[in-house]
């Protein structure tokens, strides 16, 4: 099992910067890939970026530029750094860790609860 936690969501003005953090604990050795999904209301959840075990990040086309993904291996933590933020970021932000190989997921998805981030304009 893996557990995860997001902390760091909160009320920002447009053009705002926000981080999110996932502390990850459990059966780390399991998964390849920690991702950030987000779900706005009246909305399909999305992938938000992702990062793998090597450090390759991949970005949804609506964040690129303005958000990034990153990892420290010490302290099993995985980051959303959120920049020039649109009312359209606003949504519940969720931590994924998943075991990806060649773009199919084997095993168990792990989620964390989610936290929300407003986007004021």
């Amino acid at each position: 099992q893996v557990q995860l936690v997001e902390s760091g969501g909160g009320l920002v003005q447009s053009g705002g910067s926000l981080r999110l953090s996932c502390a990850a604990s459990g059966s780390l050795f399991s998964v390849n890939t920690m991702s950030w999904y987000r779900q706005a209301p009246g909305k399909e959840r999305e992938l938000v970026a992702s990062i793998t075990s090597g450090d390759i990040t991949n970005y949804a086309d609506s964040v690129k530029g303005r958000f990034t993904i990153s990892e420290d291996k010490d302290k099993n933590t995985v980051y959303l750094q959120m920049n020039s933020l649109k009312p359209e970021d606003t949504a519940v932000y969720y931590c994924n860790a998943a075991l990806i190989v060649n773009g199919l997921t084997y095993g168990k998805n792990y989620w964390g609860k989610g936290t929300l981030v407003t986007v004021s304009s």
